[in-house]
């Protein structure tokens, strides 16, 4: 099998493997409230408020373990931006909980890979969000919706990038069954945290 073969069989596993915790992840009422055409305020400082907590752990304590794998990683950084966003909305930033690393803050590669693929596959669905949240809430990239408007129109570019880059670090290592367990924690991981706190 061929390179090119063997990268497509990979990534049609990949997002096999993990389509049904993306689904049920997407299927939470927290999650689907921000794609009501009635969404409020409220509904999207709660969602932000849990989601800072998910990337603000990523960048800390995984993305560190990735430098050497992903090019110019420290750009893919947002934790500002959903700061940013908060703090338009008039909330206040208490200490962030741990979602990804409260139990283990010691992962291989290619399982931080894995997690590094749900965290920056949300870039890609935050389009679609933001798009709502413009029109429901009148929020746009440069306020009240940094977060959601990704890397704008270098968005596309930016997961092509990070999908050439996840390739090769299969390909060289052998490690799609471990990238898979990584992802898969990663959905199931945030649809605990957002399940427990959205009351």
């Amino acid at each position: 099998m061929n390179d090119t073969a063997t990268t497509a069989t990979f990534l049609d596993n990949l997002r096999s493997a993990t389509q049904q915790p993306h689904t049920a992840l997407e299927a939470l009422p927290l999650s689907a409230s921000i794609l009501k055409p009635d969404v409020t305020n409220a509904e999207y400082a709660r969602y932000l408020m849990l989601m800072r907590d998910v990337v603000k752990d990523a960048e800390e304590n995984i993305f560190p373990a990735l430098n050497q794998y992903i090019p110019e990683l420290g750009l893919r950084n947002k934790t500002p931006f959903i700061e940013a966003d908060l703090a338009t909305l008039g909330s206040a930033l208490p200490d962030y909980t741990k979602v990804l690393t409260a139990d283990n803050s010691s992962f291989s590669a290619a399982f931080a890979m894995g997690i590094l693929y749900v965290i920056e596959g949300s870039s890609l669905g935050g389009r679609v969000i933001l798009k709502n949240i413009s029109t429901a809430l009148g929020h746009n990239a440069d306020s009240g919706a940094a977060y959601f408007s990704g890397y704008g129109n270098q968005t596309g570019t930016h997961w092509k990038s990070f999908l050439a880059a996840l390739i090769q670090f299969e390909l060289e290592n052998n490690a799609g069954e471990e990238i898979i367990a990584g992802a898969n924690f990663a959905f199931k991981a945030i649809h605990a945290h957002l399940s427990d706190s959205a009351t």
